[in-house]
């Protein structure tokens, strides 16, 4: 029954995302966020169940954790079930993204990062080479050092995330699609063709991450010579949009949007496809993958939720 009720799988999701115990209350409203919506009391419900079957268990008043063996179900009898979670979350974000290039105002999504405290300077210096050598999403950043989600002894980075533009498209009836990501191989400061890509439709993780912590970028290089390989998103639009995709991109580079690397219906080596247009751009993660290569410890919650547009950009 665990494998595929899709209730007691979102339970386990969002306790295997939490360190702290989770109340009933909370629960709830967390499933609704997810699309289920369920009463305290159905909670309570579901909660004993995963109790009797060993996967959860009661801390005082406080709520639920996840026992080992609960742990051990989530990551690993529920693979196919997680298949789709990352696109799921980003279509989330991409609804919650409400900012208007023209006024420059509303949510953009964003990824935090978080780093030991003694080599923020490190990191700083590396996120500005990023911008400087346009491959991030976005050209600014925000540090954070006082925010509950940042343990003692580290700093916290925000960088805008690449599927707020989906929100601005999506916000002007524009249909859009997160299809790849993937490595791009750059020559001379000219992107060339792609190395490799995963659909988003069919992962149970971020392409990106899986593309950083396999050693698979070169963005050293990159930053230094021209020549390298970055990571960049695909995208598909309707190809009939074209004209209000373009002038959307437009607003939005004026705003301190860094993309698209290229436009087409098929860019780069990708499938041609006469009825849709790919939209490829640099991913923010280009940050992160920088500091990995240059040992820099960071840990980085990709689409980690929705603030409002000025707080990146202004540092007050």
């Amino acid at each position: 029954m665990i494998r595929t009720e899709r209730k007691y799988i979102e339970i386990l999701r969002i306790l295997k995302d939490h360190s702290e115990p989770v109340g009933a209350k909370r629960l709830s409203e967390l499933m609704a966020e997810r699309g289920f919506v369920l009463s305290d009391r159905a909670v309570q419900y579901y909660l004993r169940y995963l109790d009797e079957m060993g996967f959860t268990e009661k801390v005082g008043n406080m709520g639920r954790i996840l026992t080992p063996y609960g742990l051990a179900e989530t990551e690993s009898a529920l693979v196919g079930e997680r298949i789709g979670f990352i696109i799921s979350k980003l279509e989330r974000l991409a609804f919650r993204s409400t900012f208007d290039p023209i006024t420059e105002t509303g949510d953009v999504a964003y990824n935090l990062s978080i780093v030991p405290e003694n080599r923020i300077d490190d990191v700083v210096s590396a996120f500005d080479e990023i911008i400087r050598a346009r491959c991030g999403f976005f050209s600014s950043y925000r540090v954070l050092d006082n925010d509950p989600r940042v343990p003692h002894g580290s700093i916290g980075v925000m960088t805008v995330c690449s599927i707020t533009m989906d929100g601005v498209f999506q916000g002007r009836g524009i249909p859009v699609r997160m299809a790849y990501g993937g490595r791009i191989s750059v020559e001379h400061g000219e992107p060339i063709r792609f190395y490799d890509l995963i659909g988003y439709q069919g992962t149970t993780i971020d392409p990106l991450q899986l593309f950083i912590s396999a050693g698979l970028t070169s963005i050293s290089s990159m930053v230094a010579s021209g020549t390298g390989t970055a990571l960049a998103n695909v995208r598909e639009v309707p190809a009939v949009a074209e004209g209000p995709v373009r002038e959307t991109v437009a607003q939005m580079r004026r705003c301190g949007f860094v993309f698209p690397v290229m436009m087409g219906i098929s860019p780069f080596n990708l499938p041609s496809d006469p009825y849709r247009l790919s939209i490829v751009s640099y991913s923010g993660m280009n940050f992160v993958a920088y500091c990995f290569e240059k040992g820099i410890p960071i840990r980085t919650e990709i689409g980690a939720g929705n603030i409002p547009f000025s707080k990146i950009v202004s540092q007050n």
